[in-house]
């Protein structure tokens, strides 16, 4: 799992989240260009990725990974949900929708049905 998000907090709760519920975090970046890189070189499974940063929204970074990575399930994170935003999230390849503020329950089912939706083997 991969975390992307500009608000330190914020990823300090999801990894707090995951980590509970056995979801193992490879990285952590703050904006899509470190998450594009961290992508490539960690190769995660699922990536957790916030729509507004800054250098590089998450709608961008979502585009550019799935173009390398099409196998990756990309979850992404928002606290202003807009239907532009969730349709271009859709269009884009995300595998789910996670609001902000969230809540533990929220975000493991919203991971795990975009994990099972993916076709992918069940996670452990």
């Amino acid at each position: 799992m991969l975390l992307v998000d500009d608000n330190d907090l914020m990823r300090t709760l999801l990894r707090s989240i995951l980590r509970s519920s056995q979801y193992d975090v490879i990285g952590e970046a703050r904006n899509g260009v470190v998450a594009l890189e961290l992508a490539e070189r960690l190769r995660p499974d699922i990536i957790c990725m916030d729509v507004m940063m800054p250098e590089m929204g998450g709608l961008e970074a979502l585009q550019a990974i799935k173009a390398m990575h099409p196998e990756t399930v990309v979850v992404m994170v928002t606290g202003s949900p807009s239907v532009d935003n969730v349709r271009e999230s859709i269009q884009g390849g995300a595998g789910g929708f996670i609001i902000k503020p969230f809540n533990a329950g929220k975000v493991v089912d919203t991971l795990s049905r975009a994990w099972q939706s993916s076709g992918r083997a069940v996670l452990q």
